[in-house]
């Protein structure tokens, strides 16, 4: 498989380094608008691959993303002094126009994975811009959300996250939902499990687990002034399983009709993930809050993504 990504910063870098370590892609190119930084990081990353399975990773431009069968796009401006955030996404979704544009104009076929903030309004952008079918604009959405519930999780319960099966829902970022009445253990309900290792899911256990999930990223930010790691090895997974055709099942953003009655809006729930993107969705067992607040966090994602004139 090629992968392209687009934005050779600190997402766009792990996302390429993790793709290389796990072997998911035979080559890997680099596009940035500050080639130096590109070639920098293709050159750091080449360097690993002796130590990791047999890849290639280059910088380059648009036009050597042609045969890309996933291109990653991490690209983006910063938010100014006195800016909102409602001037902030209109930038950005300038800056897709031109990206997706020359993205498509080179690799026509490819399915575009989106990780660039705030997510879930950039995957709408991207859709909408592309006017590529839904299933093939995917946005990283809660994965990483996802997975730090897993670990925190696996943390109290003393069991490796991987045999954990919970969710986060609805925006990356902080209107997410926990699904709690969907989690499961094994084969076991989340609560059934707890008691039987003895160490339930109080409220106060819920409250930590919450706030260790949802405030993970200011936490990691404050500490060293960007997450990356994290959502790179998110995305070389969602790499992986497009290349091998895994119908494997991950929380992603992706522009839908319907979600608790509104759309169309880009937004997480569990969906079947394949080589041609998005095969299905699976809406998970929720409680009336946890339904009330995937509601909450649609409702504020859709009159966001309604705003932008794009």
């Amino acid at each position: 498989m090629k992968l392209g990504i687009v934005g050779a910063g600190m997402v766009g870098s792990s996302a390429a380094f993790a793709s290389v370590m796990r072997g998911v892609a035979r080559e890997v190119v680099l596009v940035d608008l500050a080639r130096s930084l590109a070639v920098a990081q293709a050159e750091d990353i080449a360097h690993a691959i002796p130590f990791a399975t047999a890849s290639s990773v280059q910088a380059g431009d648009y036009a050597d993303l042609a045969g890309a069968s996933v291109v990653i796009i991490a690209a983006g401006v910063g938010q100014k002094p006195g800016e909102s955030r409602l001037q902030l996404l209109s930038r950005n979704a300038e800056v897709f126009r031109v990206v997706i544009g020359e993205v498509l104009a080179a690799a026509p076929d490819a399915i575009l994975l989106i990780a660039s903030n705030p997510v879930d309004i950039m995957t709408h952008v991207a859709t909408q811009l592309s006017g590529l079918p839904p299933e093939r604009v995917i946005g990283s959405g809660t994965i990483l959300d996802s997975a730090r519930f897993r670990s925190l999780l696996g943390r109290h319960l003393s069991i490796a996250p991987q045999s954990i099966h919970a969710y986060v829902l609805g925006e990356h970022g902080d209107s997410e939902v926990l699904c709690w009445s969907g989690a499961r253990v094994g084969a076991l309900p989340l609560a059934d499990f707890a008691a039987h290792v003895s160490a339930p899911i109080t409220q106060s256990v819920r409250e930590e687990i919450d706030a260790g999930v949802r405030r993970a990223a200011y936490r990691i930010i404050e500490g060293k002034g960007a997450t990356y790691f994290g959502i790179g090895a998110g995305l070389a997974r969602i790499v992986a399983a497009i290349r091998q055709n895994e119908r494997a099942v991950f929380s992603l953003s992706m522009l839908a009709e319907d979600v608790e009655g509104l759309g169309p809006v880009a937004i997480s729930v569990p969906r079947i993930l394949g080589a041609k993107g998005i095969e299905g969705n699976l809406m998970p067992h929720m409680n009336d809050e946890e339904a009330s607040a995937l509601r909450a966090s649609a409702e504020m994602l859709k009159a966001t993504a309604d705003a932008l004139e794009l």
